[in-house]
């Protein structure tokens, strides 16, 4: 399969701050990979920082052999569809209307939305479970159709490329499992996506790749079997981990073990709480 993507000795952070140093990945069409890591390690870093949205501190991201930073706004947008987290809708847009932003790289700035466009939009949010919503304004919603309305609107850009920084965060777990099988399905259909997990377990089961970063960069790289090993985690988390194959279902399975001290603190913390 073809390169799509090529980070090479990327540095990324914050003004002065350097979160990620000398990271190097490519990715190849159809791969569904999930950055996975302890809160903090640079994540989402890495995701904005690919998509432009944070500047460089230093290395390239190449998009089909083309430097992103040579890419105009519309250029990018017609090629990598960004989710991004904790989405604000101005007050009174429905999810129509949110669907059809997703449909602004193609459009002329004279230009308003077509028939072609109306049916686009129609099929993405009836594919996401979402076309009920359409009048509906996105403030009136719940946070699980709200992340299914964006997602249409990240579908309605019709990319090669989907980048998703923590898609399932604050959803339940028929939700959560939902979007994970919804990207595996893009995947499969030819969509290359990259996603920001915490969900190991549900990462495990979904992609085909996964990418855990952790202390200033990329800590492990490659299959969920691969990643999910008991070392890299509790290096990564700073904690005792256990892996294992779950007996009925087949798949990897990520425990924390409780540290000696942190058992202590617990029962001083109920003793002090619970104490008549």
């Amino acid at each position: 399969m073809e390169k799509v993507i090529e980070v090479k000795n990327l540095s990324a952070g914050y003004k002065n701050k350097v979160v990620l140093r000398d990271v190097t990945f490519s990715v190849k069409a159809g791969e569904l990979i999930g950055i996975i890591g302890p809160n903090g390690a640079g994540k989402s870093t890495l995701l904005k920082t690919m998509r432009n949205l944070l500047p460089r501190q230093g290395g390239t991201v190449m998009l089909f052999s083309e430097d992103t930073q040579t890419l105009s706004e519309k250029e990018f947008a017609s090629t990598v569809a960004y989710l991004q987290q904790n989405v604000e809708v101005s007050f009174g847009y429905t999810g129509k209307d949110l669907v059809m932003a997703g449909r602004y790289p193609y459009l002329k700035w004279w230009e308003g939305e077509g028939i072609d466009d109306e049916t686009i939009v129609r099929q993405c949010m009836e594919y996401t479970g979402v076309w009920d919503l359409a009048d509906t304004p996105v403030d009136q919603v719940s946070g699980g159709q709200k992340q299914r309305i964006l997602l249409a609107k990240v579908l309605a850009q019709k990319t090669p490329i989907l980048f998703l920084d923590e898609p399932t965060t604050g959803l339940d777990i028929v939700y959560q499992e939902e979007i994970f099988r919804f990207c595996q399905a893009l995947g499969d259909a030819g969509k290359t996506v990259i996603m920001v997990a915490h969900e190991l377990n549900l990462a495990a089961k979904f992609c085909n790749r996964l990418l855990l970063v952790a202390g200033g960069g990329i800590l492990a790289d490659g299959s969920p079997e691969e990643v999910l090993e008991a070392g890299h985690l509790s290096r990564a988390y700073n904690v005792g981990i256990e892996v294992f194959r779950n007996p009925h279902s087949g798949g990897i399975e990520v425990t924390t073990i409780p540290r000696p001290e942190d058992e202590e603190r617990k029962e001083a913390l109920v003793k002090a709480i619970c104490a008549v």
